[in-house]
Protein backbone atom coordinates (compact mmCIF):
# COMPACT_ATOMS: atom_id res chain seq x y z
CA UNK A 1 0.00 0.00 0.00
CA UNK A 2 1.35 3.42 -0.93
CA UNK A 3 2.15 5.85 1.83
CA UNK A 4 -0.28 8.78 1.96
CA UNK A 5 0.85 12.32 2.60
CA UNK A 6 -1.32 14.96 4.32
CA UNK A 7 -2.06 16.78 1.07
CA UNK A 8 -3.10 13.49 -0.56
CA UNK A 9 -5.73 13.08 2.14
CA UNK A 10 -6.88 16.71 1.84
CA UNK A 11 -7.09 16.34 -1.93
CA UNK A 12 -9.23 13.19 -1.58
CA UNK A 13 -11.59 15.18 0.69
CA UNK A 14 -12.30 17.80 -2.01
CA UNK A 15 -15.96 17.84 -3.08
CA UNK A 16 -16.90 15.67 -0.10
CA UNK A 17 -18.66 16.55 3.13
CA UNK A 18 -16.26 16.99 6.06
CA UNK A 19 -16.37 18.12 9.67
CA UNK A 20 -13.71 20.68 10.58
CA UNK A 21 -12.80 21.25 14.22
CA UNK A 22 -11.38 24.59 15.29
CA UNK A 23 -9.60 25.86 18.38
CA UNK A 24 -12.11 26.57 21.13
CA UNK A 25 -14.17 23.48 20.30
CA UNK A 26 -16.14 24.99 17.40
CA UNK A 27 -17.10 22.56 14.62
CA UNK A 28 -18.35 23.15 11.08
CA UNK A 29 -19.73 20.61 8.61
CA UNK A 30 -19.91 21.30 4.89
CA UNK A 31 -18.75 20.50 1.39
CA UNK A 32 -14.99 21.10 1.16
CA UNK A 33 -14.41 22.93 -2.13
CA UNK A 34 -10.89 24.34 -1.68
CA UNK A 35 -7.79 24.41 0.52
CA UNK A 36 -4.29 25.85 0.29
CA UNK A 37 -0.80 25.19 1.70
CA UNK A 38 -1.71 27.07 4.91
CA UNK A 39 -4.66 24.67 5.40
CA UNK A 40 -7.16 27.50 4.89
CA UNK A 41 -10.36 25.66 3.99
CA UNK A 42 -13.44 26.75 2.07
CA UNK A 43 -16.71 25.00 2.90
CA UNK A 44 -19.98 25.44 1.03
CA UNK A 45 -23.41 24.75 2.52
CA UNK A 46 -21.67 24.89 5.90
CA UNK A 47 -23.39 24.42 9.24
CA UNK A 48 -22.04 25.19 12.69
CA UNK A 49 -22.38 22.21 15.01
CA UNK A 50 -22.85 22.10 18.77
CA UNK A 51 -22.79 18.69 20.51
CA UNK A 52 -23.25 17.01 17.12
CA UNK A 53 -26.44 18.95 16.35
CA UNK A 54 -26.82 21.77 13.81
CA UNK A 55 -26.67 25.10 15.62
CA UNK A 56 -27.05 27.31 12.53
CA UNK A 57 -26.45 27.35 8.80
CA UNK A 58 -23.71 29.68 7.58
CA UNK A 59 -23.51 29.00 3.82
CA UNK A 60 -20.04 29.49 2.31
CA UNK A 61 -17.26 29.99 4.85
CA UNK A 62 -13.47 30.34 4.86
CA UNK A 63 -11.81 28.69 7.85
CA UNK A 64 -8.35 30.00 8.65
CA UNK A 65 -5.75 27.25 8.67
CA UNK A 66 -4.01 28.22 11.91
CA UNK A 67 -7.25 27.63 13.84
CA UNK A 68 -7.98 24.17 12.34
CA UNK A 69 -7.37 21.29 14.76
CA UNK A 70 -8.82 18.42 12.68
CA UNK A 71 -10.65 17.50 9.48
CA UNK A 72 -12.83 14.40 9.41
CA UNK A 73 -15.08 12.80 6.78
CA UNK A 74 -18.73 13.23 7.66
Amino acid sequence: MAEKRPFDILNSSLNNTVIVGLKGGVEFRGLMVAYDVHMNIVLENAEQLANGEVKRGVGTILLRGDSVTYISPS
